[in-house]
């Protein structure tokens, strides 16, 4: 089976597992991701079907909607690869990008090895949609779907979360721009990587500037 049928096939299979998910972890996101991937992998000496593959399957089943399950996004991605008959090697590569790309395990101490640099590139495409206005976006869009509140003045940021106290915030929305999205303009690996997020950065910083004079309150 060449690339290209292995990527056809993976797509197809994608987007009808994600049938219905929500909005901010739904086939699109998954097309950004891989556009973004390819994009910053051209200025990188990667493989491509490592990228590509890493970046269709890296939220096939993701925790947050399975009990907090790690290992069920792993697994459906090794079952799904396996049957394509894809090389044992090129499936750990791409489950290790699946169990590694997500920045709560940036929360964890003991992680600051450097990583495959497959796992850089995914992990910033991944980081680029979850700031600017796509990740404002996504970011209201997932609030909305867990009845969480916009903004509460009483509920400051908790600024030093732990994997696993990160896992279980029901903070408001505008918390999470302080706890995640304003952190990871300094978490990007790649240069081309850190160059696309400099103009989203600063237009969630424009963002909030805006909220807080609409709403009357400044945090």
């Amino acid at each position: 089976m060449t690339q290209e049928e292995i990527i056809s096939k993976t797509i197809v299979f994608v987007k009808r597992t994600l049938k219905g998910a929500e909005g901010g972890h739904d086939w699109f996101h998954i097309h950004r991701v891989l556009v973004n991937s390819r994009k910053i992998a051209a200025t990188e000496k990667v493989n491509d079907l490592v990228v590509a593959l890493g970046a269709l399957l890296h939220d096939i089943a993701d925790a947050k909607f399975h009990d907090g399950d790690e290992t069920k996004g792993p697994k459906i991605a090794t079952d799904f690869l396996t049957a394509l008959g894809v090389d044992q090697a090129l499936i750990e590569q791409v489950v290790y990008i699946i169990e590694n790309i997500s920045f709560k395990n940036s929360l964890e101490k003991g992680i600051d090895k450097v990583q495959p640099l497959e796992l850089q590139v995914v992990q910033d495409a991944d980081r680029l949609d979850a700031i600017g206005a796509i990740g404002i976006a996504r970011a209201f869009n997932y609030g909305g779907f867990k009845n969480r509140e916009l903004y509460n003045p009483e509920i400051k940021p908790n600024l030093h979360m732990s994997k696993e106290e990160y896992k279980k915030s029901a903070s408001p929305t505008i918390n999470h721009f302080y706890e995640k999205l304003l952190l990871l303009k300094k978490k990007f690996n790649t240069e081309s990587g850190k160059r696309l997020a400099e103009e989203r950065h600063r237009f969630m910083l424009e963002f909030l500037e805006q909220f807080y004079q609409e709403w009357g309150a400044f945090p």
